[in-house]
């Protein structure tokens, strides 16, 4: 039996399903969950900004999936979070599209959603949003950043999906192209907390590769993004028009054994900032991170997880020096970066049922704030850590 395991759960609009017969109840399925923890930032406002100890570690969702038939299918989720200052407090629909498959042909299948989709082009993009899927309650911050959870986790638009099954292994790719809508929260953790006018995602184009080996041990991909943003000032702002444009290359590896499970992602980041802080304001520079993951089952029901994730915002000024000296001293060199060493333990004590609790070791600052500056740097000293405990019940 194999250690890790995927789950793709779906929902569907209630209104939605009046159309179809009431016999096909039976093509109709629903999951949900519902999560409660406890968290602490020491030294920082990663969770909350008085660094107390928080219980804004609550995550409730129902999804589900109507099939039409063998090939058309509804799927979406519907959730509520409350993460502290991680990412916005309330519920949301994460996704919710139409769902084609195509006639297979020489054992591949093409799968075609229209609708807000869900990201499926990193490990655990598609796994981030539903809590025991993940290996940890927080993920690395290197890649799957929390202001921009609900960004990264879909797009209004079209996703392809193909996959392919031969005796070597198994083979797939993805493409999507669309855009998210960016709320004021998201709009703020970009610029800062004195942003009044309304950030807009012009696209997000994606693509992806995977392959896995035919004994399912042995996964290997890599995945591009292209994407713009533009933000529109309100008529009295302290900001001015802005425009990023953001590309990501990123690779990984998995290998999955009976007891135990290695993960890694790498990932190179380009930017380009136009305006915002100064109509003549430009930033462009080249950031990588990532991270290395193992998880040890030790008995049936005990998980053991740790790993070390690392971000540079600026390769030519890996200290943050430079963006130090730039600011004349009001941001401090380790916003530039940020290294974590994560310490994980999961435990199942019944069928549905996990408690997971996990310590983190952090050195700089770098993935607070997506833009640091004077006006948008948060309250954190260069050494700062944080706990967290949840427990959680899926049905």
């Amino acid at each position: 039996m194999k250690f890790h395991t995927r789950w793709l759960l779906g929902i569907s609009l209630l209104g939605g399903l009046q159309c179809f017969p009431a016999s096909a109840e039976s093509a109709f399925s629903w999951h949900g969950f519902l999560s409660q923890g406890v968290s602490q930032s020491v030294h920082s406002d990663f969770v909350s900004d008085n660094g107390d100890v928080s219980f804004n570690l609550t995550e409730l969702g129902i999804n589900m999936r109507y099939d039409v038939n063998a090939s058309l299918a509804f799927v979406g989720q519907a959730v509520y979070l409350d993460g502290g200052n991680r990412f916005e407090q309330g519920g949301r629909l994460d996704y919710l599209y139409l769902d084609w498959r195509l006639p297979e042909f020489s054992n591949a299948t093409l799968n075609v959603n229209v609708g807000r989709f869900k990201n499926p082009h990193w490990l655990y993009s598609a796994t981030r949003d539903v809590p025991q899927t993940r290996a940890t309650i927080i993920l690395p911050q290197s890649l799957y950043f929390d202001n921009f959870r609900d960004v990264a986790l879909g797009s209004d638009g079209v996703l392809l999906r193909y996959y392919h099954a031969a005796e070597e292994g198994s083979f797939k790719v993805n493409w999507s192209y669309g855009k998210s809508p960016m709320s004021t929260f998201q709009t703020k953790a970009l610029l800062g907390e004195f942003a009044q006018g309304e950030l807009e995602q012009d696209f997000a184009h994606q693509v992806s590769a995977y392959w896995q080996s035919a004994s399912l041990s042995w996964q290997i991909g890599a995945s591009y993004l292209d994407s713009d943003f533009t933000y529109n000032p309100a008529a009295v702002d302290f900001y001015v028009a802005a425009e990023r444009e953001v590309q990501l290359y990123t690779i990984s590896v998995a290998y999955f054994a009976e007891n135990w499970e290695f993960a890694t992602e790498l990932q190179r980041n380009h930017r380009i900032d136009q305006g915002g802080y100064a109509p003549d304001y430009m930033v462009n520079q080249q950031g990588e991170g990532g991270y290395v993951q193992l998880r040890y089952r030790i008995a049936p029901s005990y998980t053991v997880t740790t790993s070390y994730d690392m971000y540079i915002s600026d390769r030519e000024d890996r200290n943050g020096e430079v963006l130090e000296a730039m600011t004349g001293g009001m941001v401090p060199a380790y916003y530039g970066f940020e290294k974590t060493i994560a310490v994980g333990l999961q435990w199942d004590p019944a069928p549905h049922w996990r408690v997971q609790a996990e310590h983190h070791w952090v050195h700089g600052a770098g993935r607070l704030t997506s833009l640091p500056s004077s006006q948008n740097t948060p309250e954190t000293r260069e050494h700062w850590r944080m706990w967290a405990m949840q427990v959680m019940y899926w049905f």
